[in-house]
């Protein structure tokens, strides 16, 4: 693979995405501009902050003692059980005097290059909606729950705010290399599915495993999935599931480690290196691995959540 040419590191703007770049073709609302920002939040009804209400306390009901302390400290901090959708703008001050952050409000999943951009300048993309009682259990598309509940109370950890903003920057050298899904399979493994070591066991921080309660007791105690250290080269080269409970996951030993391991490593020599598509499938165990735990897959083998098979 040829060297791109270096990138801007100006992130006060959009970066131009290559036509050689694959990305989602999303179609942008009317309504919005390039930012994909909304031009205030939804002014949720009384349904809607009930939802919200009964989905915290369902998760509440199962997080405590499976959660990683950083994320129960963050709900604390931000007050997110108070009642009713939390307000942005609220949530946007408590942040910025925490740790610089704020959460602004986009209508749907939003084009990477966008979504790395508003990570580099510290702004977490929160989607305007929430899900209905007919979605309640299981909605493909994040919601507020999933991005605010999920995401928003580990940006009051300072190293994992910091490993946040770091992401997004990465996006544009991910982008020079046309390396996009690699970069994708480290977010999924890391922010939607991580674990970490906590007083010698495995702790959620994923934020797609702290907003569902299925995979919150699935991640840790179930016999199916592999529980593996992470390696950031091979994370890199794992295809991922994004329609079901995940096959496997890879547990940090903290947060400090999560930053060591990605932020100081050679992503150039590391994209020179990667072929354009994966090299492990999900479920696989490899001779490098540091394996916690080496999975049944009986819940996958079964045909997963298609054929209503047990999590277990």
């Amino acid at each position: 693979m040829a060297t791109p040419p270096a990138a801007s590191t100006d992130f006060a703007s959009l970066p131009e995405v290559d036509t050689a770049v694959f990305t989602a073709p999303l179609k942008r609302p009317a309504h919005v501009g390039e930012d994909w920002l909304e031009p205030a939040q939804t002014q949720y009804t009384a349904e809607d902050d009930r939802i919200w209400d009964d989905l915290f306390d369902r998760q509440m009901s199962v997080l405590p003692g499976r959660v990683c302390t950083p994320f129960l400290e963050g709900l604390d901090r931000l007050s997110l059980g108070n009642g009713g959708v939390p307000s942005f703008e609220r949530l946007s001050r408590e942040l910025g005097a925490l740790t610089g952050w704020s959460v602004v409000p986009v209508p749907m999943l939003i084009p990477d290059h966008v979504f790395f951009w508003h990570l580099a300048n510290r702004r977490f993309p929160a989607g305007n909606f929430i899900r209905t009682r007919e979605t309640f259990d299981y909605i493909q598309e994040p919601d507020v729950f999933h991005d605010v509940f999920g995401h928003v109370p580990m940006l009051t950890d300072p190293v994992f705010a910091d490993y946040m903003q770091e992401y997004g920057r990465a996006g544009w050298k991910a982008m020079r290399y046309n390396r996009l899904k690699a970069l994708g399979a480290l977010y999924w493994y890391t922010v939607e599915f991580g674990l970490m070591m906590e007083n010698g066991e495995p702790r959620i921080y994923g934020a797609g495993i702290s907003s569902g309660p299925t995979e919150a007791i699935f991640a840790l105690e179930a016999e199916s999935p592999n529980r593996i250290m992470l390696n950031v080269d091979r994370v890199m080269r794992t295809d991922y599931v994004i329609d079901d409970l995940q096959p496997t996951y890879f547990v940090i030993e903290s947060f400090e480690d999560l930053y060591h391991q990605t932020v100081e490593r050679d992503f150039d020599r590391l994209y020179r290196s990667l072929g354009p598509s994966f090299t492990y499938a999900n479920s696989a165990v490899i001779d490098v691995d540091d394996v916690l735990h080496r999975g049944t897959q009986e819940y996958f083998l079964r045909g997963g959540r298609g054929s209503s098979a047990k999590p277990v």
